[in-house]
């Protein structure tokens, strides 16, 4: 039973934002969450107090932004959480699962860790208000807190989820054997080709195989994410096409800004392929909002490419404190020392 065995004691027993949630391919997702918010506001409308309606509503709303990159679900999504909580505002777990996804997506990981702690008090055997709280505080850099809500989330629900997101807790801490188990079992937890598909994709990733040229282009055409378009244009570019490299840095610039919040890739993006100066304002931006790792690679990497190598050396520090290794944190790193020799 995993409730008897410690999460950072075990290496094959738990042997994830990150890779919390399995992409799917956009067309047959998005067709099933319109079909259930067609069905939610059917009821609605015939029973406008359902304050469960109303956050269940909400909660599709943010994972129609998460597969269709719009924004406009946002806004939706914030409606229909508000609605709920005016009907209910008190111990309405659902309501603050919702809220705390929709703030995880817009990337306010502060509200989402308040959120998710309200959640938590009001479903404490909830995986899925767990798993709020886990997203939050990873990004947050309370690594502790963090550790504490995986192991409940792995508690109560052993699935794809938890297993995903323990795989990226142990890779934040350069444990890739246990990363790679729990991304095995996820993958043998996985219910659906899809799931199995994004377990496979960050398997290959941990074990150190990178996808083909047509391997990025397949996925941008299920789920063009910023994260995927990155990846499709790095791999053009190892392919010797710069140009077409860059327009898929330029699209996912674009979502960026018209999504909100995710100043960290942008800072990331501007800072190899774009403006330097601009990509440290985005890093600090983001750095203002958080002091994880993630955001202290971006600050050393924004830091060196604005010629300022010395003040990048302590956040790179801070970048692998955990144990991170991560090739493009690394090469960050090696730039930064080789520039001070």
């Amino acid at each position: 039973m995993w409730k008897t065995i410690p999460l950072l004691a075990a290496v094959l027993a738990v042997a994830a934002c990150a890779w919390p949630q399995a992409a799917t391919p956009a067309a047959t997702q998005t067709s099933s969450l319109q079909r259930n918010a067609e069905s939610l506001q059917a009821k609605l409308r015939r029973t406008p107090n359902d304050a469960a309606a109303w956050a269940q509503l909400g909660a599709t709303h943010v994972e129609l932004a998460r597969v269709t990159f719009d924004p406009q679900h946002y806004t939706r999504a914030e409606r229909a959480l508000t609605e709920s909580l005016r009907l209910k505002p008190e111990s309405n777990g659902e309501a603050f699962i919702g809220r705390g996804a929709l703030a995880n997506a817009k990337h306010d990981f502060a509200a989402a860790r308040d959120w998710g702690q309200r959640a938590v008090t009001a479903l404490p055997d909830s995986a899925q208000a767990q798993g709020v709280l886990v997203d939050a505080l990873t990004q947050l850099g309370d690594d502790a807190g963090a550790s504490v809500a995986l192991q409940r989330m792995l508690d109560l629900r052993p699935g794809v989820a938890s297993f995903t997101r323990a795989a990226y807790h142990f890779e934040l801490h350069g444990r890739l054997d246990e990363a790679r188990g729990a991304m095995q079992r996820a993958l043998e937890s996985a219910t659906s080709p899809d799931e199995a598909e994004f377990c496979r994709l960050h398997l290959d990733e941990l074990e150190g195989r990178t996808g083909t040229l047509e391997t990025y282009r397949a996925l941008v055409a299920k789920a063009p994410s910023p994260e995927h378009l990155v990846k499709y244009g790095k791999a053009l570019d190892k392919a010797g096409k710069p140009q077409e490299a860059r327009a898929q840095y330029d699209l996912a610039l674009q979502q960026l800004r018209a999504l909100g919040g995710d100043d960290l890739t942008a800072a990331l993006i501007a800072a190899d392929h774009g403006d330097p100066a601009e990509a440290l304002r985005f890093a600090e931006k983001e750095w203002a909002k958080r002091q994880s790792v993630f955001t202290a690679d971006a600050m050393a990497w924004a830091l060196h490419v604005n010629k300022r190598s010395a003040e990048a050396l302590p956040y790179s520090d801070k970048a692998v404190a955990l144990g991170w290794r991560d090739p493009e944190v690394l090469r960050h790193r090696e730039a930064i020392l080789g520039s001070l020799r």
